[in-house]
């Protein structure tokens, strides 16, 4: 039996309101995937902390959110790298399914207004910029939520600027990078 005899904690990861009841219902730390579906952020973690009954596991509410960070030494390039993310969200909710595309200058420009309408809701979250802003972004995300965690993720097209830019983000957040 995978697990038999360890202690694996057991998490809820949600995208919406259902996910933070039964959290809060159960005691179990609560993941919520801001990082894709931020709409109901807040209101998710309205619920979670209000309803929140503790158990064997957890005796008060433990948040983690996940968050979606292009980070390269300028914001300019980040907001080309940021493309990347962009084109496939848009590729996605618009019912085509591709691989994760190279950056394309000026994507944003291009866009029609159902392709804006889609990034601002998708990515209303995301952080996107050179170490000082992600860090200001970060602090502020989490001043704002009350994070316990955030779980990073950055969709960037190239592998030597994804793992710069999570060096960047784990610089602007106090962490060594491993």
């Amino acid at each position: 039996v995978p697990g038999a005899g360890l202690d694996v904690p057991i998490w809820i990861l949600g995208s919406s309101l259902y996910g933070a009841q039964l959290a809060a219902m159960l005691g179990l730390p609560y993941v919520f995937a801001s990082h894709f579906a931020p709409q109901q952020l807040d209101q998710a973690l309205a619920v979670y902390r209000d309803r929140f009954r503790p158990s064997a596991q957890l005796d008060k509410p433990y948040v983690m959110l996940g968050l979606s960070v292009i980070a390269a030494d300028t914001d300019e390039e980040a907001r080309l790298l940021a493309s990347s993310q962009q084109q496939a969200f848009v590729a996605i909710r618009t019912g085509k399914s591709i691989q994760l595309p190279p950056p394309v200058e000026g994507f944003m420009e291009g866009l029609d207004p159902v392709g804006r309408s889609i990034l601002a809701d998708a990515l209303a979250c995301a952080i996107v910029g050179s170490p000082e802003t992600v860090r200001q972004g970060l602090e502020a995300f989490v001043a704002r939520t009350g994070a316990d965690e955030l779980m990073v993720t950055g969709q960037i097209y190239d592998h030597a600027a994804r793992a710069r830019s999570f060096e960047i983000v784990a610089q602007a957040g106090g962490l060594t990078p491993n």
